[in-house]
């Protein structure tokens, strides 16, 4: 379900008088509900960062960061007022959230992309409003409060499923295992093979991960698809379709904001 448009909203902002740096309050898509006790996050429903600075240009240029995928983790890291708050420990919806509301403190709202035309198969520019998009917020009940854990039943097999929302370590874990499969001369990105085994946890009570990378990869493709779509759709995120006009031929289209080179590195887009 959709909530009012918070990046709409003017940012809640006051000034440290410290260092008279503003600092915003984030909403965070998943509202702290499943992080456990002792998690910073913890039941929070928002978190405070400090507007990008000329200190944080510095880790977006750094081409190391770049080349290691740490890039966004350490901006997170810069921007977050709470510094006990591990940014790979958080679900990608929140880190999303924390992202935007970065780059629209440091760059504005606008944003700039390239897009190809779905009838005319045509690129043309658009311009989309970040502070436009609006909270998607965790639709289904943990197996436990405040525990990153839910339940499915595969329509197909009947087979019960656990699973966990990704997180940002498991984000980089998954570019890792694809950087070794390139390297080893890999012909077959398994993405959809990849992104299941890091999210299921237990398959009818199996924890066994050689057991379930089996039970995956023979997984019929109607109940892979089944899961994917109902992750995706309880997932707690940020809202990121938008309505577009293509400039060529005039046709309406409902699309993703693809977040490019354009997106933290406007310079790089033009």
């Amino acid at each position: 379900m959709s909530e009012s448009n918070p990046f709409q909203q003017k940012l809640e902002s006051v000034a440290k008088s410290s260092t008279e740096i503003p600092i915003d309050r984030v909403p965070l898509p998943s509202k702290g509900l499943i992080y456990p006790v002792g998690h910073p996050l913890f039941n929070e429903d928002g978190v405070e960062i400090k507007t990008l600075t000329a200190k944080e240009e510095d880790i977006l240029t750094s081409s190391a960061l770049i080349k290691n995928g740490t890039v966004l983790t350490k901006l997170m890291e810069s921007c977050l007022m709470n510094k006990t708050i591990d940014p790979d420990s958080l679900i990608l919806g929140d880190r999303n959230a924390i992202l935007i509301a970065i780059r629209i403190t440091g760059y504005g709202a606008e944003y700039s992309a390239k897009l190809n035309c779905d009838k005319c198969n045509q690129d043309f520019d658009c311009d989309f409003t970040l502070n436009g998009l609006s909270i998607k917020s965790l639709s289904a009940t943990p197996i436990q409060p405040n525990l990153n854990l839910f339940s499915f039943k595969l329509p197909k097999s009947g087979q019960d499923i656990q699973f966990k929302l990704l997180t940002g370590k498991d984000e980089a874990e998954m570019s890792q295992i694809k950087d070794r499969s390139k390297k080893l001369g890999g012909q077959v990105e398994k993405g959809v093979t990849l992104r299941l085994f890091q999210s299921i946890v237990s398959i009818n009570g199996e924890t066994d991960r050689q057991k379930i990378s089996q039970t995956i990869n023979n997984m019929v493709a109607s109940d892979a698809r089944a899961l994917r779509k109902h992750v995706q759709e309880i997932s707690p995120n940020v809202d990121m379709k938008q309505w577009v006009k293509c400039k060529n031929c005039a046709e309406e289209m409902e699309v993703e904001i693809p977040l490019g080179l354009g997106f933290f590195w406007p310079d790089l887009s033009k």
